[in-house]
């Protein structure tokens, strides 16, 4: 498990839309001042942590790729992201409970505006952090001379959220702090997890996006 230090700064406009603000559309300026003071002091509410392993790639066959011990993660576009790589890396990372207990006691005392402020504030944080620990790797495999896939998380397209459970089963007692609850949901829930494909260069690795292959043409998460 590492800690992560880090330096995310918070697109303003993003976050605007998180909560329902186009791009075309000036908020109040009671609603800019709140946004600002939350981007300028939301730090105090997180707390970093991430871990991941690298396993490798016993076998892929069609909508099955075997990591061993027995893991088997069954999802055709897990599959197609994994067939020509060699190795995986398995990874799961949070910001930590503050701020999320925050926004439950901001909610409690009927501070609807804030909370939705500083929830999407915690979402932004956490795909961030994501993309981090993603360019980590990315790192870590470069220095090898080998390349990287996107990343991919149980829920996205075909993968089913109850895989959730060989991701952790993968982690071992390294999980960052995270946990599992019965639907296979992570505590604290401003966490991510997922996997990304490691393997030499020039075999289409690095290019190719499950979205479009993925099924669900209306997914808000859909990556072009």
């Amino acid at each position: 498990m590492s800690v992560m230090n880090i330096q995310i700064n918070i697109d303003k406009q993003g976050l605007l839309n998180r909560i329902g603000y186009g791009d075309n559309y000036e908020p109040s300026a009671r609603i800019t001042s709140l946004v600002d003071d939350y981007i300028e002091n939301y730090h105090d509410l997180i707390a970093p942590l991430y871990s991941y392993k690298i396993r490798d790639i016993i076998s892929v066959d069609g909508s099955r790729a075997d990591i061993g011990e027995p893991i088997v993660l069954k999802s055709r576009n897990v599959a197609r992201l994994l067939e020509q790589c060699d190795k995986v890396a398995i990874f799961a990372l949070t910001i930590g409970n503050y701020l999320e207990d925050m926004v439950a006691y901001l909610a409690e005392q009927g501070l609807v505006l804030q909370a939705t402020v500083l929830d999407a504030i915690g979402s932004g944080t956490a795909d961030s952090l994501a993309t981090q620990v993603e360019q980590s790797i990315k790192n870590d495999a470069r220095s090898e001379g080998l390349v990287i896939s996107w990343r991919f998380s149980p829920g996205y397209c075909d993968w089913d959220v109850s895989q959730q459970e060989l991701i952790f089963r993968a982690l071992g007692s390294d999980t960052a702090g995270i946990t599992l609850n019965e639907s296979m949901l992570m505590v604290p829930r401003k966490s991510v997890s997922g996997i990304i494909g490691i393997g030499q260069p020039g075999k289409d690795i690095e290019n190719y996006n499950p979205c479009l292959t993925c099924l669900k043409k209306d997914c808000p998460g859909r990556r072009r």
